[in-house]
């Protein structure tokens, strides 16, 4: 994160803690004596605390609560509303910095200063909207339009890079954000990014949104394919940035086992051929996911399995000297079971059980 000591007073980094505030009537003594567990911080947390509760052992018919017991509940109830509220303000605050104009004729030290601020606000709000509570009040303060409007393709690659990995962590299971994230045009913006933006750090989290927003979420697969996502994909994979080649591989596999409706088309692509050029590089863990990616592709779907037979990939030759590579090196266990799984399903008549493991 960026250097706290840039924020003053403007920004206030630190949560305060939950005791502050409270009532001091034997608050604390509540706490050492009858071993209750300190209040929760906000809304998730109470819940959080709720479930753990219901998840013990029934215990003998309830008593009448106890006047102790009822002014922690009070006060846990109190911390938690607090705590929300405490952080809407912090999210209110960094809406502020970044709602501010850029300035335009200052010097570089004030423009890196004012970078500096941006880059920390986008920080703390991807801290405090891992809390989906959060997320949603971020997204109807309007949050969500600066984002996708001003920063996905901002100057600096560190607004970049911080502007998609907070659209990523809204978006993560959370249907509502999604839809509104889609509707802002904001898949279009990120598979740019991720298929051309000069640093490497803004493309893998462009993958990592692009992850939240198509996984799981057909309004937003529809998209993908519309914009020739797979495509984007396969170049991505192509690169020679591991950790981006190793994300993209993996979600081509989740969308396929999620989504076989699409084999055909990625078939059409040529999407088989191009799998088998990249097992064909120097050997890597990556080999792993696009072997899994293969074998997903050819899983109950014979035109894959006929794409892999074409005599002139040569893939069974490739598979069986891959296997013998693999069988001594138990760190690459899984990917000599795709190969072996590839070559059973590919390349073994329905007798041949000479590759069942």
């Amino acid at each position: 994160m960026a250097d706290q000591g840039s924020w003053g007073s403007r920004l206030p980094l630190a949560l305060p803690s939950a005791s502050q505030g409270c009532s001091s009537g034997g608050g604390g003594s509540l706490a050492g004596n009858s071993g209750h567990p300190p209040p929760p911080r906000n809304l998730q947390g109470l819940l959080q605390m709720a479930i753990t509760a219901g998840s013990e052992e029934p215990d003998p018919p309830p008593e009448p609560m106890s006047e102790e017991r009822r002014q922690w509940l009070q006060e846990a109830m109190s911390a938690a509303f607090r705590g929300q509220r405490e952080e809407v303000e912090q999210m209110k605050n960094c809406l502020r910095v970044l709602s501010q104009p850029t300035p335009s004729l200052a010097a570089e030290a004030e423009l890196a200063s004012d970078q500096q601020e941006r880059e920390g606000a986008l920080e703390l709000l991807a801290d405090l909207c891992e809390n989906m509570d959060n997320a949603a009040d971020f997204c109807q303060l309007s949050g969500m339009h600066l984002l996708v409007g001003r920063y996905l393709e901002a100057g600096p690659a560190g607004l970049r890079w911080r502007a998609a990995q907070l659209i990523g962590t809204c978006s993560q299971n959370v249907a509502a954000i999604q839809e509104q994230v889609l509707g802002l045009g904001a898949l279009r913006k990120l598979l740019r990014l991720l298929d051309r933006d000069t640093c490497d750090l803004v493309r893998v989290k462009a993958l990592f949104a692009i992850s939240c927003l198509v996984r799981e979420q057909e309004a937003g697969l529809l998209q993908f394919l519309r914009l020739d996502g797979f495509s984007v994909l396969m170049r991505a994979m192509q690169q020679q940035v591991q950790k981006l080649k190793v994300k993209s591989a993996f979600l081509l596999q989740n969308l396929l086992v999620g989504h076989p409706e699409h084999k055909g088309t990625l078939c059409s692509m040529g999407m088989v051929q191009q799998l088998v050029a990249l097992i064909r590089t120097e050997h890597s863990p990556f080999h792993e996911h696009v072997l899994g990616a293969l074998c997903s592709l050819v899983t109950d779907f014979p035109q894959g399995v006929r794409e892999c037979r074409e005599p002139e990939l040569g893939l069974e030759e490739l598979l069986r000297h891959r296997c013998q590579l693999l069988q001594q090196h138990e760190e690459y266990q899984e990917e000599l079971e795709f190969c072996e799984k590839l070559l059973q399903t590919c390349f073994s008549s329905p007798t041949d059980d000479s590759m069942d493991r």
